[in-house]
């Protein structure tokens, strides 16, 4: 009999993967696709990093590491949040796994009972509701429309809140919106929260360089409220380190005991040769962050520009990250043919298949009415991309 586990029923698989395989498929039958679902950027790994993880196969630093990291790339984390962020962290209070995304994960699992409740602000990364639920959590959406450019107020926190919270999953810059939360507006939020000490913040910082509004603001950075918040951070997106697979958090030791002693049970520790590429990210050069970011920057100036053309589409203006989330709802009941669009995961599939660009029905991230787009990307294809949205859309009736 097959039979999966109830635990592995409650999931949805993730929508952003889904459409990247459909995209592919798309690809392997000859047709011309750009594809705009995958959060990734488009950048090689530096050269220095690569010369650094060279250099670790050529030393033999391939046995298992230990289950939080090497000493010396918790170090260099430690030295990366104090000149960055000023932030004091031990190396005792710094995890590494496999990915911003098991950070993520360990963290749920380490503080999350069943029945406790993580408030989710919408729209939200795919994989935080699923992660809840596979801790038996509850999630609780807390909707931030576009009309307040996807960003929670300190009202919205409060009237969320109940005896059973156990944590606010934040993340900022943001995927899928690429809103910012300044340290002012961080401030309301935190303000909110000392009021109810069993909360913890679960800060997801991983788009952290990606940023144009010129400063990133932690959570992590009140004095009063350090010791209840987990940062999530990792070299996937500033370093086009996507494939290395390398995240941290950075806490309280308590988590990170707890989050080590999960970790230890079921991966150990992260792929040696890829901490010490990530070792050399920390500490090497960081021009290529900005170099990238600049890139990132210009390229979000070109697709909002394009997207605000495109009759019927709601676009505000991101601070980070590399996507844009355009409001879409006014196509909703307008068909083409015999096709129909009744909501977001429609108009991304009449995109793909009709227009061959694809993107990401907004139903996944929990904004229904919008969707979203990668502009992780090269110039031509966002030009291109952007008029075949705009053809296609146009033949909406």
């Amino acid at each position: 009999m097959e039979i999966l586990s109830d635990r592995l029923n409650r999931l949805s698989p993730s929508a952003t993967l889904a459409m990247s395989q459909k995209s592919s498929e798309l690809k392997a039958q000859g047709v011309d696709v750009i594809n705009l679902s995958v959060g990734e950027p488009d950048f090689d790994t530096p050269a220095h990093i690569k010369e650094a993880a060279k250099k670790a196969v050529d030393e033999n630093w391939t046995r298992y590491s230990p289950v939080p990291g090497y000493p010396e790339l918790k170090n260099a984390i430690v030295a990366k949040l104090k000149n960055e962020n000023g932030l004091d962290y031990k190396p005792s209070q710094i995890l590494c796994s496999n990915g911003a995304k098991q950070s993520v994960c360990n963290t749920i699992m380490a503080l999350v009972n069943a029945g406790d409740e993580v408030i989710i602000p919408a729209p939200y990364w795919v994989s935080y509701p699923q992660m809840v639920k596979l801790a038996e959590g509850e999630p609780v959406i807390v909707e931030a429309t576009i009309e307040q450019n996807f960003k929670i107020t300190p009202e919205q926190l409060e009237a969320a809140i109940t005896p059973k919270t156990r944590a606010l999953i934040l993340c900022s810059p943001s995927n899928p919106t690429g809103s910012v939360y300044s340290k002012k507006e961080l401030e309301g939020l935190k303000n909110v929260l000392l009021k109810h000490e069993r909360v913890i913040v679960i800060a997801d910082e991983i788009y952290e360089h990606i940023n144009y509004v010129g400063s990133h603001a932690s959570m992590a950075s009140f004095d009063d409220f350090k010791d209840r918040v987990v940062i999530i951070n990792g070299v996937s997106k500033a370093y086009a380190m996507t494939g290395w697979r390398i995240g941290f958090i950075a806490a309280p030791e308590w988590i990170v005991k707890g989050c080590n002693k999960l970790q230890g049970q079921y991966t150990s520790g992260p792929c040696s040769v890829s901490q010490k590429a990530a070792e050399a990210a920390y500490t090497g050069s960081q021009e290529c962050v900005e170099t990238m970011r600049k890139a990132f920057e210009r390229r979000k100036d070109l697709i909002v520009k394009l997207a605000k053309e495109i009759p019927g589409l709601e676009v505000n203006n991101p601070e980070g990250a590399f996507y844009l989330f355009p409001k879409c709802s006014s196509f909703f009941g307008k068909s083409y043919g015999d096709r129909k669009i009744n909501n977001s995961t429609d108009l991304a599939m009449f995109l793909l298949e009709v227009g061959h660009v694809a993107t990401v029905g907004g139903d996944a991230f929990g904004s229904p009415e919008c969707f979203r787009m990668s502009y992780a990307t090269s110039d031509e294809n966002i030009v291109e991309s952007m008029k075949r949205i705009k053809d296609t859309l146009a033949l909406l009736k």
